[in-house]
């Protein structure tokens, strides 16, 4: 007899990708004789499930840069397998996700019917849905989905798995390397801090300036005695630029080639302070004390995971205004001026005193 194939259709990037592994632990554990796949579109998330020992098979394809004639081979050729069951994870509110689960044809379609623009996102065309909770971690909105397929799971934080990371030995390595070349020994005090997010839909508003972050650095290393080591990719260039200009001495940037390396890195730090970043939920796959800076996203469905965290925002009354629909991040203040103020008016003062409050003492 064949074995039940399940596709998890994981085409977010890496930090929705790793909200997703407490579902797969779980789908592993309820169903040990399946063969779990997973699609990807970004190789940093393929190569976080490349080391994943609940997946079976890792699927890539670059469906934003790659042709249309590449998609539909990729597309068809997963058809081909021949899927019991798809899971189109959560947050993935767009109607090519949908499309390209319906042309899978596995015979059940797990997906969320989002509350805003859902209809309009083709959620109609999965099998078998549950509606978007929005007092849910996004976490538990994949749990729940596995209940649709008979898998129960009580939507408890305590109960439900840790986010998932798997270091081999060369990434491990690679670490101990760096931290050796660096001269930073097992007493000294290190801090991470990341002033990235993504780039797309204008989510770059999200981002705490970096001005900020170098202020920040500064007075962890004067007043902590503070190591400060600087992470981020491509898309975080130019404030990680700024950083550096401004700070000196003071920053330790961590440059790699490879996610799971930067990643080694990060297991030795005593504290990471970022904003709402898949960095920081890394961080908490990591269990290390977060520092998570908020503007206008939702701490409810993304806070730091199953790890001791402070939540940073304004608390000004409009925020949280960000849902998960296709549409770009808007403010909607009337005076331009004030326009993303929930992240802008956050100070360096807030979040330092953030940070001491997790700092071990020493």
């Amino acid at each position: 007899m064949r074995k039940e194939r399940i596709l998890i259709i994981a085409l977010p990037g890496i930090g929705d990708a790793l909200l997703a592994t407490p579902m797969v632990e779980l789908l592993r554990k309820a169903k040990p004789a399946s063969e779990i796949h997973v699609l990807v579109m970004f190789k940093a998330t393929q190569e976080m499930f490349a080391a994943d020992p609940f997946i079976d098979q890792v699927h890539f394809y670059d469906f934003v840069s790659g042709t249309k004639t590449g998609a539909l081979r990729t597309v068809y050729g997963l058809r081909r397998l021949g899927f019991d069951i798809s899971i189109n994870i959560y947050p993935q509110n767009r109607r090519e996700y949908n499309l390209i689960a319906l042309l899978i044809r596995a015979r059940k379609r797990l997906g969320i019917i989002y509350r805003r623009k859902g209809r309009q996102n083709l959620n109609w065309l999965n099998t078998d849905t549950i509606v978007e909770d929005d007092l849910l971690h996004c976490v538990e909105e994949n749990v729940r989905m596995l209940s649709l397929i008979g898998i129960k799971q009580e939507l408890n934080e305590i109960l439900i798995p840790p986010l998932r990371l798997n270091l081999g030995e060369d990434h491990k390595k690679f670490a101990a390397n760096w931290l050796e070349k660096h001269g930073l020994t097992s007493e000294a005090r290190l801090i991470g801090i990341h002033a990235g997010t993504a780039l797309f839909k204008n989510h770059i508003k999200r981002r705490w300036a970096p001005e900020k972050f170098a202020e920040l650095a500064k007075r962890l290393a004067s007043e902590q005695g503070a190591k400060v080591l600087l992470f981020g990719g491509p898309d975080d260039f130019s404030a990680n630029e700024i950083i550096k200009k401004l700070a000196g001495k003071v920053i330790i940037p961590v440059e790699t080639t490879s996610i799971m390396d930067s990643i080694a890195v990060m297991q030795r730090l005593d504290l990471f302070i970022s904003n709402d970043s898949a960095l920081m939920h890394m961080a908490g796959a990591l269990e290390l004390p977060t520092v998570a800076i908020f503007g206008p996203t939702n701490e409810v469905y993304v806070h730091p995971w199953k790890t001791r965290y402070e939540i940073v925002h304004t608390g000004i009354e409009c925020r949280p205004c960000f849902v998960y629909s296709p549409k770009p991040l808007t403010c909607y203040r009337v005076n331009p001026a004030e326009h993303f103020m929930c992240i802008r008016e956050i100070g360096v003062h807030d979040v330092y005193i953030a940070a001491t409050r997790l700092l071990p003492r020493g």
